[in-house]
């Protein structure tokens, strides 16, 4: 086993790191590998300084890399190193004061709250088991601003009627509640019956397929794509822009940065902060429109 395979089974069995990032990681690494190759005609772990770092840099930009994605290339040599480090291979990273090209931070995308008002509430929905499954989609992910695997991951005991709130589990594993509106539970009953009468389930997950099996991510792309065409021109229509319109709205209505924080499930407050500059910005888009001197 060579070094970097022991380097992904350490992250994969002692950081329990999600497959995606192995892969990515996995990647990142074979082409530096093969870039200082391609350079200098072989890989010395130990050989490798700044200047090389930075080449490579260099040679990402210059293929078209965006800034995010030379980031995470870097991270993971600096995860690399940390761990060659720590198994006493080398004395020192070189992937130290390295400067990183800066990420232009993208303002969440997010539905305006009129137009969910009018998805939600004016007959948008069949009455038949496939819309009230729909509706509950829809309603869920922007009642409550949970990401797509969390909707995915939420069981039939997890949901708690009597105090309009559920249970899920977030990233690494973190469980929390988080309310609901409470004039949800006339939906989430009759989806629970029309699912139970159709196809006989009572546990196990909540959201499942027209055909009563669990329901998976491209279903529900599927059906949040579909609904929000019918509203919203925004090129973006995806689980996670009902999550962005949750937070938003929550804000704009002056809820508490903290509080928003935690219902999202945010490890750090700078995770949520980026929904204060939508607010901010629109706060500014309307005094310009209204104020005189605007």
């Amino acid at each position: 086993m060579d070094f970097q395979e022991s380097f992904i089974n350490y992250l994969r069995y002692e950081k329990r790191t999600s497959s995606h990032t192995l892969i990515a990681y996995k990647n990142d690494l074979d082409q530096f590998v093969q870039f200082c190759t391609g350079l200098v005609g072989e890989f010395d772990l130990k050989a490798v300084d700044n200047k090389l770092i930075r080449a490579w840099i260099v040679f990402l930009m210059e293929g078209k890399n965006s800034p995010r994605t030379v980031n995470r290339k870097v991270s993971a040599l600096k995860s690399f190193y940390k761990y060659a480090m720590k198994m006493e291979v080398v004395d020192k990273s070189p992937v130290t004061q390295i400067p990183l090209p800066k990420i232009r931070k993208k303002l969440p995308s997010f539905v305006e709250e009129s137009s969910l008002i009018h998805l939600l509430d004016d007959g948008f929905f069949d009455q038949d088991f496939r819309g009230l499954r729909d509706k509950v989609i829809i309603s869920l992910l922007y009642g409550t601003g949970i990401r797509l695997s969390e909707l995915l991951g939420l069981q039939e005991n997890n949901i708690d009627l009597h105090q309009s709130q559920i249970k899920v589990k977030g990233k690494r594993n973190k469980e929390r509640i988080v309310p609901y509106p409470r004039s949800l539970n006339p939906l989430l009953e009759s989806y629970r019956q029309s699912k139970a009468g159709q196809f006989g389930i009572v546990g196990g997950p909540f959201i499942v397929t027209d055909k009563g099996e669990p329901a998976y991510d491209k279903l529900i792309y599927r059906v949040v794509n579909s609904y929000l065409t019918r509203v919203t021109s925004l090129e973006k229509k995806s689980p996670h822009v009902l999550r962005h319109s949750y937070a938003t709205h929550l804000l704009n209505r002056g809820a508490d940065l903290n509080a928003v924080k935690e219902l999202l499930g945010h490890s750090n407050l700078a995770a949520t902060e980026v929904y204060t500059h939508t607010t901010f910005e629109r706060l500014h888009s309307i005094y310009q429109q209204a104020h005189p001197r605007g």
